[in-house]
């Protein structure tokens, strides 16, 4: 919970849900460090929505081992829970999660919403964290497969992400029509990301030492594996050629020295790069800077089912984004708010930045309107209670 995820994609719909008489006991999983930084925030929360909040120690050594005792804790402290509280069912937040939910429901007749957040086994085989080169992860990856085919057809609810991606498992064999799967995508909390207006613009700026006449594009999240940070240099290599006065400005918790040295590879001055954590109050004032936001991300299989948390953020604010198709519904989603590229060469690079001085002149609450359409948190939270109901009416 104490990472950026959990704070805009966890906590805001247990709130929500608390509010309509739905109480929570929390289980995660949490890292030293930023357990230690952000603990306080996370408990005044859970206070605050009457949640009960039990946070274990997140192992990331042994590398492998690792993992395989983080989901054993969680699975022993779930039926401690369980035999506790009795819960009438268990939302688990993607596969790991999703094994424990599979155990209780085995062992005491718990029923389990799978929100399955992605494809996650393709995800990590497709960005080379288990390649495919190497033994062990090849054993992995298959039996996380295995695994996905069970939890998709014991759950009693499962969560997409995208429709696309519910589109791809609706083709599964193994998958069961009979198991609703509701599409959810990563909303945004349309409080929290305001609508920005020039005066904001200008004083955020001015707290950065950014002047008024550079123009900022902007970047929000990790950096890294499927994210195409070469690609985006590139997009702002383009702009220098009609905005000398440029900044790239990256908004993100990863490795600044990685980005600088991405920016050096393709031809670009540190001078012209921007780099700063944000905590998530501050990410609105971060972003409040930009003139456009830019997210490439491959469009691989595992791509289908995945619904980037920026892209809610950053159109509720009422910035354009230049992005490409072939991501979850993303092409839908920005088609008409934003620039969406098939391709991502010079040629269209180059059209791109031909076209925002047109896409700039697009009122900001239009696009805030389409990210209200697709990512309002109060509706996602909605949605979440609908999935609860089903799953209440046929245990």
């Amino acid at each position: 919970m104490t990472d950026p995820l959990g704070q805009s994609q966890v906590l805001p719909y247990l709130v929500g849900l608390s509010k309509m008489g739905y109480q929570f006991t929390l289980l995660s999983v949490e890292k030293d460090n930023r357990f230690e930084k952000f603990k306080d925030i996370i408990e005044a929360i859970c206070k605050g929505s009457n949640i009960t909040w039990v946070p274990l120690k997140f192992y990331t050594s042994p590398p492998i081992v690792s993992k395989f005792y983080n989901r054993y804790q969680l699975l022993k402290k779930a039926e401690e829970l369980h035999r506790a509280q009795k819960f009438q069912h268990i939302h688990c937040r993607s596969y790991l999660a999703a094994e424990v939910g599979l155990v209780l429901k085995k062992k005491f007749g718990v029923p389990f919403l799978f929100d399955m957040r992605g494809f996650w086994a393709d995800e990590k085989k497709e960005s080379g964290l288990w390649s495919q080169d190497t033994w062990i992860y090849r054993k992995i990856y298959q039996y996380y497969k295995k695994q996905e085919k069970i939890l998709v057809r014991e759950a009693s609810h499962i969560i997409s992400l995208t429709y696309a991606g519910k589109k791809e498992m609706e083709t599964w064999s193994f998958y069961d029509p009979s198991v609703p799967i509701t599409v959810i995508p990563c909303c945004a909390d349309m409080n929290h990301f305001s609508l920005t207006n020039n005066s904001e613009k200008n004083e955020n700026r001015l707290k950065l030492g950014i002047s008024k006449d550079t123009f900022v594009l902007t970047y929000l999240g990790a950096v890294g594996t499927w994210y195409m940070i070469d690609e985006m240099f590139q997009l702002f290599l383009e702009l220098k050629k009609r905005h000398i006065k440029a900044l790239f400005f990256f908004i993100t918790h990863s490795n600044p020295q990685f980005i600088l040295d991405k920016a050096q590879q393709n031809g670009i001055s540190i001078e012209d790069v921007l780099i700063k954590e944000a905590s998530r109050s501050e990410v609105p004032q971060f972003m409040k800077t930009a003139d456009i936001a830019v997210s490439f991300i491959q469009p691989i299989y595992s791509k289908l089912s995945s619904s980037p948390t920026k892209l809610g953020e950053i159109m509720a604010m009422g910035i354009p984004v230049v992005t490409n198709s072939g991501v979850g519904d993303v092409a839908e989603i920005v088609s008409g708010r934003g620039i969406v590229l098939d391709a991502l060469n010079e040629t269209t690079l180059a059209g791109a930045c031909a076209a925002i001085p047109d896409l700039l002149q697009m009122p900001a609450q239009d696009i805030r309107h389409r990210a209200q359409e697709w990512y309002d948190l109060d509706k996602g939270v909605g949605t979440y209670k609908q999935a609860y109901v089903s799953i209440e009416k046929s245990a």
